[in-house]
């Protein structure tokens, strides 16, 4: 064959490549939206020293801080107009005063019901703490009780200020999902010494997933990104404010992705944590192995969410063990340990002024179907790593969507046990019950906590099914 038929044929086939060879991976990008979305993010760092969340063992207020700490909105909207706002945050917890007055605000402002309001926390131990409840002040002195309190009202401020900012910029877009993997947390909970302790376990469950929700604008520029990971945010206990392995892993994407807002959505963390841990250099190195997981989703080929944005919310019934006798509490509150002491208290206040102690909880559980893409369920509390599985094995399938599970969303305002967490004991079982303090809790929950979430999660998705 000579040169000239050489490069005819040549040619033949590069263009047969170009035309008739694999779609782009960001071919979902091109696509002509069908959604829209916004964007903001904004710094809710406090001005000046401030006592930090999340361990009971410090004795001044902060020292400064390592970088800002961040709210952030994402606001989508399908094509026929239903909405939903996605808060996520650089806090220990989302208190159920906070939820519930932005729910509020969010319905008399945007007609949004509470459905089509999500609150998620990174859950960092590096920030700022929240006192939105009488209870949650008791035993505070009258400045650091000041203080807190100026800090909710900023905060609320705040919050209301992104997410307008976020409505103003829906523009339309498109929304994909997609998934990768990051390998930092093990397992918190192992048999030592006739007990589950708090140590870093090789052979329990965890979930090294990360899901990753991507969107892009008309020109398939991309957006916002965000993206979860079930692990304590605990990678530190220092003095500075910080957002922890999960502001690191944001500032990273943000950085790499000019444009973008990165925006990080705890998972069933309750019972994982980072490690190893301890340092700030550990903490930024986590931060960049999460950022690299979502760098890696971001490269495969992403599933377009097409079809309806359809939401439910409502609460499952909690039922607490039976509580301590009024006998027994008073002799708890001459303990010599502080914490015991003022649990004691706070439950003989609640007797005093309510006549009982509380024997159930009212907790929000939420599922969002992204069309037939994706389904989101936010528990609340530190939720554990089992609920996880367990609905991604009930809910996953050939053909369905694939199903993301957050924790820490809407109203932490406990440790959530499964099951077989409840049954072997430990911090998370119920030991953890006596530091809760926006809503108290007057001990372990019973052996249905996990059939009534799930029995809720199932029941709140097949109404959306339905319509």
């Amino acid at each position: 064959m000579d040169f000239s038929k050489q490069f005819r044929l040549f040619a033949l086939l590069f263009s047969t490549a170009i035309f008739f060879g694999p779609t782009p991976a960001n071919s979902a990008e091109e696509t002509k939206p069908t959604w829209k979305a916004g964007a903001a993010s904004v710094v809710i760092t406090p001005d000046g020293p401030m006592w930090m969340a999340g361990y009971a063992s410090r004795t001044k207020p902060s020292e400064g801080k390592i970088h800002d700490l961040f709210a952030k909105a994402l606001v989508v909207e399908d094509e026929q107009g239903t909405q939903l706002v996605m808060i996520t945050s650089d806090l220990i917890s989302v208190p159920r005063p906070l939820r519930d007055w932005l729910e509020g605000e969010v319905k008399k402002r945007y007609n949004i019901p509470p459905s089509g309001l999500l609150m998620n926390c990174s859950h960092t131990h590096c920030g700022p703490e929240l006192r939105t409840s009488e209870s949650s002040l008791d035993g505070m002195d009258a400045e650091r009780s000041k203080q807190a309190q100026a800090y909710v009202a900023v905060l609320q401020g705040k919050l209301l200020d992104v997410i307008s900012r976020a409505m103003k910029s829906l523009a339309p877009a498109n929304i994909s999902y997609t998934h990768a993997r990051a390998g930092f947390a093990m397992n918190r909970r192992i048999y030592i010494d006739g007990g589950f302790r708090n140590h870093p376990n090789p052979d329990g469950r965890v979930d090294h997933a990360v899901p990753v929700l991507k969107v892009t604008d008309a020109k398939g520029k991309l957006r916002a990104v965000m993206f979860g990971y079930a692990c304590h945010n605990t990678t530190l206990g220092i003095q500075k404010m910080c957002g922890d392995y999960a502001g690191f892993a944001q500032e990273y994407l943000e950085a790499q992705l000019p444009g973008t807002v990165a925006l990080f959505m705890e998972g069933c963390g309750g019972d994982q944590n980072p490690y190893p841990r301890s340092k700030l250099e550990l903490a930024k190195q986590h931060g960049r192995s999460l950022a690299n997981g979502v760098l890696a989703a971001l490269d495969t080929r992403a599933k377009p969410v097409t079809g309806k944005l359809k939401h439910a919310y409502d609460y499952a019934n909690l039922e607490y063990m039976t509580p301590p006798t009024k006998k027994a509490l008073l002799k708890q509150a001459q303990s010599s340990d502080k914490y015991d002491k003022r649990h004691a208290q706070r439950l003989l206040k609640q007797l005093e002024e309510k006549g009982k102690i509380r024997d159930s909880y009212q907790a929000p559980i939420q599922v969002i179907q992204f069309g037939n893409t994706t389904t989101l369920i936010a528990l609340p509390g530190e939720t554990v790593i089992d609920y996880s599985f367990r609905l991604k094995r009930e809910l996953n399938g050939e053909n369905k969507p694939a199903v993301w599970v957050a924790g820490y969303s809407n109203d932490v305002f406990a440790y959530i046990p499964s099951l077989r967490v409840l049954q072997e004991g430990g911090y998370e079982a119920g030991g953890a019950m006596r530091y809760m303090t926006t809503a108290v809790q007057p001990g372990p929950f019973t052996a249905t906590v996990e059939e009534r979430i799930i029995s809720k999660v199932h029941e709140l998705n097949r109404k959306l099914n339905k319509k």
